[in-house]
């Protein structure tokens, strides 16, 4: 079969020839209709990753949509090493894999659980959004941004806001407040703490995390105690490490936290992606996408980082 293949890390996948997988028990083979190529793809498959393997020669991706063996159209994570997603068809354990709803064409369902997924365990397992919060995205312009102002609406926050760099994107986001992170936005993201935020989504972590926790840092100490404030962590485009004082700890309801793999049990995120898409042809969810065929992974990989792109076998 054709497939994209990740021969050396750190270089872009070549498209050639790799072998056909073959079931085991508990197994299926998926006919891949379309894979995600996500910042998680990119970190495996350069080998910086926390959860990549060992050695190279493999097929990258690590969800998507297809057909499984009794012809169900599916959504699948996680496939069984070494085919992964990018490739005409690929091998899944048998309960990591959902239903796709009917409503829903392959390549939309692709992009909104790759973009919605992390978003939405986010709130449901972690953070445990409560009806009537209010959410703070930060990285609200990139696709797992957007997807995440969407989601926290549907699950029930009252007011969402979006912070990220690029102002233009920012204005086509729907947010009921917009922060721009350019000279005097802390004054503005201090306004939206002062008003009450209850969680944040941080897509990005490094000197831009630095502002939103000072913000909601800075000057506090209450003797009547401060409101909680859960901050989950969910990428680090912006920088792996953070300076962080022990008093941003001591004198807040700061509580920070992850959600990944790891930190929330592979079967919960298999559950939350079935109910992500379940809800998605109702809710409207909306992830934008760039659909390229399998052949050109190469363009996929070196193309532009604000564009989340699918390839189709």
């Amino acid at each position: 079969m054709k497939a994209a293949v990740v021969s050396s890390f750190g270089v872009a996948p070549s498209f050639q020839d790799f072998r056909e997988p073959e079931a085991g028990d508990g197994e299926a083979v998926v006919t891949v209709h379309a894979a995600a190529l996500s910042p998680i793809v990119k970190g495996l498959a350069s080998g910086r990753h926390y959860a990549s393997g060992a050695s190279a020669g493999f097929v990258p991706g690590v969800d998507g949509v297809g057909i499984d063996g009794a012809g169900r159209r599916v959504y699948f994570l996680f496939p069984k090493a070494p085919f992964g997603s990018m490739a005409e068809r690929s091998l899944v354990a048998s309960h990591m894999m959902v239903p796709v709803p009917e409503g829903l064409s392959s390549e939309r369902a692709a992009a909104v659980a790759t973009a919605g997924l992390a978003s939405w365990v986010a709130l449901s397992r972690r953070a445990r959004l409560q009806v009537g919060e209010t959410v703070l995205v930060l990285g609200a312009t990139g696709a797992a941004g957007g997807m995440a102002l969407q989601t926290a609406r549907y699950l029930g926050a009252s007011k969402v806001i979006a912070v990220g760099r690029d102002e233009a994107k920012l204005e086509r986001l729907a947010a009921d407040v917009k922060i721009a992170l350019k000279d005097g936005a802390d004054s503005a993201l201090r306004a939206q703490f002062d008003e009450g935020v209850d969680v944040v989504l941080d897509f990005v972590w490094g000197e831009p995390a630095v502002r939103v926790l000072r913000a909601a840092t800075r000057d506090r100490g209450s003797r009547a105690g401060e409101p909680r404030l859960r901050y989950v962590q969910l990428g680090t485009v912006a920088g792996d490490e953070i300076p962080l004082r022990g008093d941003m700890l001591r004198s807040t309801g700061l509580e920070l936290m992850g959600s990944g793999i790891g930190s929330v049990a592979v079967n919960e995120l298999v559950a939350g992606a079935g109910e992500l898409l379940a809800a998605a042809p109702a809710a409207g969810f909306n992830a934008s996408f760039t659909s390229l065929p399998l052949r050109a992974v190469a363009d996929a990989w070196n193309g532009d980082p604000g564009v989340r792109y699918l390839l189709v076998p």
